[in-house]
């Protein structure tokens, strides 16, 4: 069987849990949520990054350092995850879900203001596949109409736009560890904050509402209720994992790139017939192999090749139903304009996997798509091991 994902150990994970174990703490911000944040300040240039137990975690509490009230509106895609809106509806926020762009997927920074109305609060755009969205103009837009950003950067991980890490360019950004995720944790996430205005609020929200990190650091002789909060915190087990997985995130991006590049070179000729679409990659973007996705030309299309996979026993997977199509999204969002690209491109997209150690299988997944995506297609067995042996031993594809 090919999986879809299949978890990579870096090496220090297990050893790490139990020097967490050895010292007894094994609750929130223990020594490796410590190192985990401060690795993130140092290698995305944010001003703080608080580890949370999801990104789902770090979402709603930008929710409320965005001060969502009800009827408030947040402009985001519908073609994305769903606590990207939920975090803002349990806030009685309103997600005002606009089009996305055809070629990269993230959303039409060209909708974007036509769609701001005196309800507006922040803007979320959702960084797909790891490539960055257009924040130039979304943050010249956040500025004119006085509007925070917050970046879903989930999937964004040693991404980076214009050379500057994705979840650290708008006020606030938000990360996943999920272990579908590049660097992973099993369920994890973090917080960025971009922005000192909500420097200090982020650690009291995080910690339930008190100042307990305050306290600890010596700040205050006792901490108490300061504010409205949650635990937010993960547990010391899951930051020691993460931290072994920070550790290696270039070695583990790498890896992940050879793969992503070898996708990308063998599937140029059905591309060039037109029986495929490869990712397109923004050229101020430098992505960080989060996916490999290719849109095939109708859901039929998509849907029979699902099968043929299965038969071999790979499995690939689609992605998101997209959210104004699902029962909350008819009940607690809104629709701006014609969602054309959503509809289109979500019906006709297909994931292949992608994980460290794929190796050698990744020619049985491209024998499928070579042979039944197109008749009379077939990847050569000894140039497509040509491909592979290049990436495995570091050799760079030309």
């Amino acid at each position: 069987m090919i999986p879809f994902n299949k978890i990579y150990l870096s090496g220090n994970e297990l050893e790490y849990i139990r020097q967490s174990h050895e010292t007894g703490n094994l609750s929130g911000d223990g020594f490796f949520t410590g190192k985990s944040s401060r690795w993130l300040e140092s290698n995305t240039g944010t001003k703080k990054a608080l580890i949370t137990h999801s990104c789902t975690a770090a979402l709603e509490m930008s929710a409320l350092l965005a001060e969502i009230q009800p009827g408030d509106e947040v402009i985001m895609p519908s073609y994305t995850f769903v606590s990207t809106a939920n975090a803002f509806v349990l806030r009685g926020g309103i997600p005002v879900f606009v089009d996305i762009r055809a070629d990269t997927l993230n959303i039409d920074e060209t909708l974007i203001q036509a769609a701001i109305t005196p309800r507006t609060k922040a803007i979320v755009p959702v960084h797909y596949a790891g490539v960055g969205c257009e924040m130039d103009t979304i943050m010249q837009i956040a500025k004119k109409h006085n509007l925070l950003v917050i970046e879903d950067a989930a999937q964004g991980i040693m991404a980076t736009y214009k050379g500057r890490a994705l979840g650290s360019i708008g006020h606030i950004g938000a990360y996943s560890f999920h272990e579908t995720k590049n660097i992973i944790a099993g369920e994890g996430g973090a917080i960025l904050i971009n922005d000192d205005q909500f420097a200090a609020r982020a650690e009291i929200i995080r910690e339930k509402g008190t100042n307990r990190s305050q306290f600890y650091r010596g700040q205050v002789d006792k901490y108490t209720w300061q504010d409205i909060g949650s635990s937010y915190l993960p547990g010391e087990d899951v930051a020691a994992f993460l931290y072994a997985q920070l550790e290696k995130a270039e070695e583990i991006t790498q890896k992940r790139m050879d793969i992503w590049n070898i996708y990308h070179e063998a599937l140029q000729e059905l591309e060039q017939k037109g029986d495929l679409r490869r990712p397109i990659i923004s050229v101020e973007c430098q992505h960080n192999a989060h996916m490999y996705y290719v849109l095939l030309n109708s859901l039929k299309q998509r849907t029979e090749l699902i099968q043929r996979f299965k038969k071999q026993d790979i499995h690939p997977v689609f992605h998101y139903i997209p959210l104004h199509s699902a029962p909350a999204g008819k009940q607690f969002a809104r629709i701006y304009g014609e969602l054309k690209q959503t509809d289109d491109l979500s019906e006709r997209l297909l994931r292949l996997p992608l994980w460290v150690g794929l190796g050698k299988q990744q020619k049985d997944v491209l024998k499928v798509l070579g042979a039944k995506v197109v008749s009379g297609f077939f990847l050569m067995s000894n140039v497509l091991d040509m491909i592979v042996l290049r990436a495995l031993n570091g050799i760079a594809l030309i």
